[in-house]
């Protein structure tokens, strides 16, 4: 009986020991079989198709894709939990500074490019706006539609969440207007979405909105406006060609951070990521290659 009741206990222990590590600890035959990537939502449809392309190919590969955010990738990148983390911003130096210290040294990879499109319900009549207005807009120093062009209505704005790479961009580039110096936040009227959905589904219904996202969750139910870097310059709409020859004024890259140098498995995913098939795909979805 005691003998019995070692063994057990020895199953139970590898058992435990097992789930508690990660697959790089249960041997190269584990960790050569899965692949865990996580971070923007704005990039979540585009990594999860390029996992379903790359899993035809690659079937012996296991691709896991969730989103949750910019900032929730990169979290989990420096805890060394995920093998790669998505995020439409770049990685903060307060945040590699905690990746190092935890012994990782994130290696960026610039994997498509995307324009922030203004949207609105396609009943608004107004059809161009400029950085200033957008500005003075979400700081909540404009309220009505009226002063931009359009009727006598309230503007309803809306934003991504705190922990969006989008949310970020937004306010430093377009809020803040690229200003280092300038602390402004947003109007305490905005609604802060959960995610790109989000903000497409309140715009389709809402003539009163006022919303941002990726070029690649424009659908033709909503409107998109044309941008002017300043006023009394030309006004731009967000394309795949105004992006490459940097003409619309909101426009970004997309990343995707490893730990460390990628090597093995993760390495040649990055260099699929990177090549013409994956690229193709970034143009499908409504992004813009990097190659």
């Amino acid at each position: 009986m005691r003998t019995f009741f070692l063994r057990c206990l020895a199953i139970i222990i590898v058992v435990a020991l097992t789930a508690c590590r990660r697959p790089s600890d249960l041997g190269e035959a584990a960790a050569a079989s899965a692949i865990e990537n996580k971070g923007s939502d704005t990039m979540v449809n585009l990594a999860l198709a390029w996992a379903e392309s790359y899993q035809t190919e690659r079937p012996d590969v296991r691709l896991s894709v969730t989103g949750g955010g910019s900032g929730t990738g990169i979290a989990a990148l420096i805890n060394g939990t995920v093998d790669i983390a998505n995020a439409s911003r770049a990685i903060k130096s307060e945040e590699r500074e905690k990746a190092r210290a935890n012994g990782i040294e994130p290696v960026e990879f610039v994997v498509a490019r995307d324009a922030i499109a203004i949207i609105v319900h396609p009943a608004n009549p107004v059809n161009q706006i400029s950085l200033t207005q957008l500005s003075a807009i979400y700081r909540g120093e404009i309220t009505n539609w009226r002063s931009v062009g359009g009727e006598d209505r309230p503007i309803v704005l809306l934003s991504r969440e705190t922990n969006s790479g989008t949310h970020v961009f937004f306010l430093e580039h377009v809020l803040r207007l690229g200003k280092k110096d300038d602390k402004s936040l947003f109007s305490p009227d905005t609604l802060l979405m959960p995610s790109s959905e989000g903000i497409s589904a309140e715009v389709r219904q809402n003539p009163n909105a006022l919303g941002y996202d990726g070029l690649g969750y424009v659908t033709p139910d909503m409107k998109t406006l044309a941008v002017a870097q300043a006023d009394g310059e030309p006004f731009v709409l967000p394309t795949i060609a105004t992006v490459n020859d940097q003409s619309y004024p909101i426009a970004r890259e997309l990343y995707m951070y490893t730990l460390g140098q990628p090597s093995g498995q993760v390495k040649e995913y990055m260099d699929w990521v990177l090549g013409p098939e994956a690229q193709k795909i970034v143009a499908e979805l409504g992004f813009v290659p990097v190659r």
